[in-house]
Order: C-alpha cells, then structure tokens, then sequence
C-alpha cells in the first residue's frame, strides 16, 4: 500500500492508467475509516461537515483509491459538490458508504450515483447503530431493489471490510431512477455525452452543461421529486422499526440542542475544559514540565554546555542561550509550557469531535450567529480556532457565502485565542479569582458581539441557513482519539518551532541592538500611560507579532497586578494573528481585506485595553475589589445596545432574497 495526501497528487493518480475506486457518501458516514483500511493512510475523521475539503489518495492492489468530501450530491452548488463531483465521474466504480441509521437520507445520494451509469458497490455502514435504534434493514431486498451489492459494515470495529474488498469486482451499475432512461436519451444518443454528465445537464449543473456548450437544463426538480419518491419506496419497503429509538443516547441528543437544556450542558462541556485544560494541565502539568524538567534541569544543562564552548555573555552565546535564547527560551516556551496545553486542549477537541457533541453545538448556538452574520456551521471554525486560528481560517471555507467567510475570518484573528495561548492565558486567570475570569471573558464576548454586529449590518446580504447532519452520539474511540491528537500536536510543532526560533533570534537582536530598550520607551505613553502596564509589556507585544501565544508567555513573566493581568490579557488576546494565521488571510481573502483586519485588530486591542484601565482608573481608582464586576456588567450592557442599535438601524432594509 503506498499513498499521496495533497491535492495536486491526485491529479497525477487519476492519469496513471489504473483502475480508479472512488469513496463517496454523506458527511460522517465513515468514509476516511475505508480509505485508511484500503490505503494505509490516516485521514482527520470528524464528525463535522467540511472536515475533507482537499481529495486524499492512494493505492490498494492494482487500484488506486480516492476519498472525496463529505456531500449530499454531485453538482456544481459548492465547492466540496464540485471536487466529488469531478472524481466521481472518472472512477472505474464508486464505494458509497451509507449510514444505515440514516439511510432514507443517504440513499437519495445513492441513487443519484447510480443514475450516472458509473459501476455502484454500497458499503452499509454503522448496521450495529440502526440495531440498537430499533431498526431492521433487509440487505437483500436493498440489493435487489437498487441493482447493486450491498455489503454491512461496522466501521469502527472493521466488521465487513474484507467481505467488501473481496466484493468489489462484483461492482456494476444499478437500477436507474423510473423514467429517467427516457429523459437521458436524446442527450446520450443524438449528442453522445457521457451518461453522468447527461445527467448533470438536465439538472442544471452550469460547469458540465458549458462543457458541451449547452445551455443549463431545466429538469432538476422532476429529477429530484422521482428520485426521492422512488428512494422513499425503497426505504418503505426495506427497513422494518421494531420499537422506537427512545433510549439515553437519544434523550441526550434532544437535550443538547434545545436552549432550555441545551445551554446548560455546554456551560458544564466548556467549564469542564476549563478544569483540564486551565487548571490542571497549565498548573500542575506545566508546572513539571516547565519548572521542574525545563527550568530546573534543561535550561541549567544547557547553559553549562553552551558556556563550555563559548562565554555566555558573548554574543552568539547571548543568542543561543540567554534569556531569550534558541536552546533555552525557545525550548522552555515550547515544550516546557505551550505543547502540554496543546495538548491538551486538542484530546478535548477530538472527544467533542468523536462523540457527535460538535454538530450538536452547531445546531444549539444557530440563531445567536444569526446575530453576528453567520449561521450555527460558523461554530466549527469558531471552535476549531481555540485549537489553531490558521486552520481554522482555512476551514472557513465550508462556509456557504463570501460574506459569512469575512465575517468569521475577521472575528476569528481577533477574537479567538488559539489552544496555546488559550492555555497561557487560563493559567494566569486561574490565580486570579472568579470576577477577573468573568471581567476577561465578558469583555472578549463584549468584542466579538460588537465586531460581528458591525459587520453584519455593514456588509450586504444575510445569514445562509443552517443545514447540517447530526450524526448519532457514541463513544469516542479510543485509538481515533489518539490518533487525532497526536497529529494535530505534531502539526503544531512542525509550525511553530520555526516562527518560535525565529521570534527568539529577532527579540534577542532587538535586545543586543538596544533596540528593545528604545521600543519600550517609544510605546511607554500607550503601555504606561494609556493601559497601565509596565515598560517591558512592550516586549510581550513585539513578541506578540510573531505568534500570539509568544506574546502571551512574554506577559507570564512580568509582575502584574490583577487588574495589570485582565488588560495585558485582553490586548494579546486581540492582538494581531500571528504570521502563519496572517501568511493564511492574504491567501484567503484579497491583500486590502488582510491589511485590513490586522491593522483593525491592533487599533481593536489597545483601544479595548485601555478602556478598560482608564475606566477603572474614572470609578474607584482601581482599589476597589468591585471593579471587575463593575466593569464587567458595563460591557455586556454596552455590547447588548450596540448590538440592538445596529439591529434597529438596519433592520427595515433587510428583506429575504437580498443579493450577496
């Protein structure tokens, strides 16, 4: 088994001249765990929509093999229909993995393939799910029915696969949907297109029809009316409900998604991250790593090595291991105190991920995006930025229009701390007490609400509406959870250890140059006067401009007061991305917008700090141990009135249909 992983590999596979299986399905069908048994490769299995936005290949036997994107048709109507659509097209025989447990849903989709003329084998996934849901699928009437094979599978434990493997010469194209045959026929005989792409014409899909320099037909909703009529009966008469799906994992499954309950289950969800994430990991697990391995074993060894060779105040040795050395800075920052909290906050985000928690949320906070310009899907780049804003920034794609991608891309650099810095800030928080983590999370949600707002009533055109699968809630997999975090850690490694060098070699320069002195006093009238922090919070900050967590592991090291804390987190938090997030932006979106963004984060941070100090400065000098909360409720109340101003002012030009 050998393999290919990027998008521009699979054009190269698709011309060698091998025989070209094709995994197509739904989202969160299982897709990824086939293309791992064929191929050998691992691929990012959640549970989400546009998880695969980019074709994974690689070859089993004399097969080469293609994992497109999660869809619910092949047409032109976005991108991830677009790829799968394209593939599917040139296989030799497509697997479709279905979810037995949604399969009147996933057969529409089936049958769809099968309408192409392209060979069909139906891997019927999750069997043991639709079991316990109190469901009986008649596998050979569903075989019979559609003209394909249709083997059983359970995924997770590979139950079926070498069944499926052994089946898959016996692939062949099905039962057409009633009454298509005739309305393909003119296009396939008289003009000799391609029965898929016949197909494709008559539903409309623009790209295939220009193509064949037709026009675009006008049959897609008969097409679609008889294909869901005629996978209806198939479902009428193949599945069989032997008492209703009433257990525990189906209760809960409601109560995540309704507000009443809904809420409270995900305060618990976010609270209990907190716990693992904030306290016991950026405590006690960094304070061995850090403390005691780094600090106390690593960085003396160092040191003791370096000044071996050279003098430690020399200038190369300055360089590589004094106080914002390449060996001991760099090292400690990483290992020691940001690769524990990553970590960790990536095992909670594959177990969200892994027990269908993810979507559930999706669903539970669609109509507070509305508020902010997005749909409930803008909740998994949301989300996936607490791990890492650059890739989250890429995953913005799956969003369905080029407004709610700016509109998440912008409050994402500015309003979501990434997992490292996450974990340095919930650390220093930790030690704080309960009305400074209130004030700092207030004051974040008091941006973010504005900032969306703001651009939601700025920008023309209206929140997509949420379309999303809700797959069934199980336990996480053990090995799969695993699996997720160790990659998505290493991948963080691989990215940061090279901006981290080379933020510790541009701050030590600074330094021997004296030129962090002079930038310390060239910013003391905003880091002094202005947010109330000490002279050296300038460093922190031109650190900041490397990575945002660099910035924030900077302002570990000050002495600060409570107060001191809340503004220097607040300001790194909506500091500029850092400059793999910002590579990413000028990528996705034009240089004008990137341009924008940063210096509108920036302007953003200083403003937002500073507020706060002088605020707190106007109502009680900054003694009073009420402040915090004072200040707190004055940014709710104040994000709430803009919000509904922005609201009222736009709302009477607003109207359904309006053109994005």
């Amino acid at each position: 088994m050998s393999g290919c992983h990027q998008t521009s590999d699979y054009k190269e596979e698709m011309n060698t001249g091998r025989k070209k299986i094709v995994l197509a399905g739904n989202p969160n069908t299982g897709k990824s765990v086939f293309f791992n048994h064929f191929t050998g490769i691992y691929v990012d299995v959640s549970n989400y929509p546009g998880t695969t936005l980019e074709i994974s290949c690689g070859r089993y036997g004399a097969y080469s093999v293609f994992d497109t994107p999660g869809v619910y048709g092949i047409s032109s109507f976005n991108d991830e229909e677009t790829v799968a659509r394209d593939i599917i097209l040139g296989a030799d025989l497509v697997i479709n993995v279905v979810s037995a447990v949604h399969l009147e849903r996933d057969l529409f989709l089936t049958q769809q393939l099968i309408d192409t003329g392209i060979p069909v084998i139906l891997a019927l996934n999750m069997i043991d799910e639709a079991g316990k849901l109190g469901m009986e699928i008649d596998v050979e009437a569903l075989a019979d029915m559609l003209g394909v094979p249709v083997i059983p599978t359970v995924a997770i434990k590979k139950k079926g696969f070498d069944r499926l493997a052994a089946s898959l010469i016996e692939a062949r194209p099905g039962n057409k949907t009633p009454e298509l045959q005739v309305m393909l026929e003119p296009l396939s005989l008289e003009h000799g297109v391609p029965q898929g792409e016949a197909l494709l014409i008559l539903e409309g899909d623009p790209v295939v029809a220009g193509r064949w320099g037709m026009a675009p037909g006008d049959s897609r909703e008969i097409i679609y009316r008889k294909r869901r009529m005629h996978v209806n009966n198939i479902c009428s008469s193949v599945v069989r409900e032997t008492y209703a799906g009433s257990g525990f994992a189906s209760r809960l499954s409601r109560w995540m998604i309704r507000p009443v309950t809904g809420i409270p289950i995900l305060a618990f969800s976010l609270w209990a991250m907190y716990k693992f994430v904030g306290i016991f990991v950026a405590g006690t697990v960094v304070g061995i790593t850090e403390g005691e391995i780094m600090l106390g074993i690593f960085e003396p060894a160092v040191r003791s090595l370096v000044g071996y060779i050279m003098p430690l105040n020399s200038l190369p040795g300055t360089i590589l291991a004094g106080e914002f050395g390449l060996l001991t800075m760099t090292f400690t920052y990483l290992l020691g105190l940001l690769l524990p909290l990553v970590v960790a906050f990536y095992f909670m985000l594959a177990l969200f991920e892994d027990s269908g928690y993810l979507p559930r949320i999706a669903t539970l906070v669609d109509r507070l995006l509305t508020g902010v310009g997005l749909n409930g899907r803008g909740v998994i780049p949301i989300i996936l930025g607490f791990g890492c804003v650059t890739m989250a920034t890429i995953t913005t794609r799956l969003l369905a229009s080029d407004r709610e991608k700016k509109i998440a891309i912008f409050l994402l650099g500015l309003t979501i701390p990434c997992s490292a810095q996450l974990g340095v800030i919930a650390g220093m928080l930790s030690g704080l007490g309960p009305e400074y983590v209130l004030l700092y999370v207030t004051v974040i949600f008091a941006v973010l609400v504005v900032s969306g707002t703001a651009l939601n009533a700025m920008l023309p055109g209206e929140s997509s509406h949420l379309l999303i699968d809700l797959p069934p809630l199980r336990l996480p997999r053990p090995l799969n959870i695993i699996r997720k975090t160790g990659i998505k850690s290493y991948a963080f490694l691989k990215e940061a250890a090279p901006l981290f060098a080379a933020g510790a070699l541009i701050v030590s320069a600074l330094q021997l140059t004296g030129m962090l002195s002079y930038i310390q006093r060239l910013l003391a009238p905003l880091t002094v006067a202005w947010l109330g922090l000490p002279p050296e919070a300038a460093t922190a900050f031109v650190m900041g401009l490397v990575r945002r967590d660099f910035g924030a592991a900077g302002l570990s090291s000050l002495s600060l007061g409570h107060l001191q804390t809340v503004v220097a987190l607040v300001v790194i938090t909506l500091f500029v991305p850092c400059i793999a997030s910002i590579m990413v932006i000028f990528k996705e979106r034009s240089r004008g917008e990137a341009l924008w963004i940063w210096g509108g984060s920036v302007l953003t941070a200083f403003f937002t700090g500073g507020l706060i100090n002088q605020l707190s400065r106007l109502i009680t000098g900054g003694n009073s141990q009420h402040t915090p909360l004072i200040l707190a409720f004055a940014a709710m109340v104040s994000a709430l009135g803009v919000a509904l101003l922005l609201r009222l002012l736009t709302c009477h030009r607003k109207k359904p249909g309006y053109s994005i």
